[in-house]
């Protein structure tokens, strides 16, 4: 791979970032894909960070998937690598990274946004939301820890056009046409009875706090989560399967 080369004229700006993937380069630096308030999607060489030196000891540990940071990075529009000049932590977790079930359900977030973002424009609404999403999750407590995924999951898509209709309810949600019918559709692609009934429910929680109304058990929330497996699968080309689904489903059993 050929490093982008920084000259004088490439500008420095301040952005907030929030790391979905970082993988080793070398024998020291990292390749960290990242979400960013001002440029949204954008790859960057993280260098020195993996050396067991004092000045490189536990400076991958900002670059965990899941981390809020605040970057300086040198920006060029026609480059597909940038470089960061400085970095710092934005929001310090308290729970996410030590808590076993906060952190499979982080991880479930950072795979299915990676899935979900491809381009790198920018959406500071979208930014936002993801910030928002991942701060309450560290400050949850059980039983909303356990029903994140599932809100994330059915607000996200509102972002990428394709979120399912609450206009109404009735006994069948087509996950195809991401809406409630009161009809069998023509096809696999649907749930009834109890879980559509969940999931009109869970459309209409605004904030996380209020995932503590809802009773879901973890058979429930399984079949909630397989749904929308198959809902973004329908509507997003190359989706595939989402790895960290099985992990997932049976921490929160």
């Amino acid at each position: 791979m050929i490093l982008p080369l920084i000259s004088l004229s490439t500008p420095l700006h301040t952005t907030k970032a929030i790391i979905l993937r970082a993988v080793k380069y070398g024998e020291t630096s990292l390749i960290v894909t990242a979400y960013t308030e001002l440029f949204g999607l954008q790859s960057y060489i993280v260098q020195g960070v993996r050396t067991s030196s004092k000045k490189g000891a536990g400076r991958a540990n900002y670059f965990q998937p899941g981390a809020i940071l605040e970057l300086v990075v040198y920006h060029h529009e026609l480059k597909n690598l940038q470089r960061i000049k400085e970095f710092r932590w934005s929001y310090l977790y308290t729970s996410v990274f030590s808590n076993v079930i906060k952190n499979c359900v982080l991880l479930y977030m950072m795979e299915l946004l990676q899935k979900c973002i491809k381009q790198p424009e920018n959406n500071p609404d979208l930014f936002y939301f993801i910030e928002e999403a991942l701060q309450q999750l560290d400050k949850a407590d059980e039983k909303i820890t356990a029903g994140i995924s599932i809100y994330f999951a059915l607000h996200l898509a509102a972002f990428f056009g394709f979120q399912i209709s609450n206009e109404e309810q009735f006994q069948v949600l087509d996950l195809q046409d991401g809406k409630f019918t009161d009809s069998y559709p023509q096809h696999a692609y649907y749930v009834d009875g109890k879980i559509a009934a969940l999931i009109y429910e869970l459309l209409n929680v605004m904030q996380p706090a209020e995932l503590r109304e809802v009773p879901m058990n973890h058979l429930q929330r399984r079949s909630v989560l397989e749904a929308m497996e198959t809902f973004y699968a329908l509507h997003l080309p190359e989706f595939g399967r989402m790895k960290t689904l099985q992990v997932l489903k049976e921490v929160l059993a």
